[in-house]
């Protein structure tokens, strides 16, 4: 299973901390799974996921491109990081 968190103001939005998704086909990589979570929760879900702005990890490393997944995966979803 991928384990997938929600961090911010993005759990806040999508009222949800975290859920586990089966890897395969739809969920094979990054860009894949988050398609597939904007599909299957509506369009709440494709307005907060699809901010341009969007930090996404995988494995507690940030990424800024499309990555393979494989069972056990953890992704995560972060809102931007603003500084004072």
């Amino acid at each position: 299973m991928l384990n997938v968190l929600f961090f911010g103001r993005i759990r806040e939005e999508l009222d949800c901390a975290q859920l586990t998704v089966a890897p395969g086909p739809g969920c094979d990589d990054l860009d894949a799974l988050q398609k597939h979570l904007e599909t299957m929760h509506g369009d709440r879900w494709q307005t907060v996921l699809g901010q341009d702005n969007l930090i996404r990890a995988v494995n507690h490393a940030v990424v800024s491109v499309n990555v393979p997944l494989v069972d056990g995966d953890e992704v995560a979803f972060f809102p931007p990081v603003t500084g004072g």
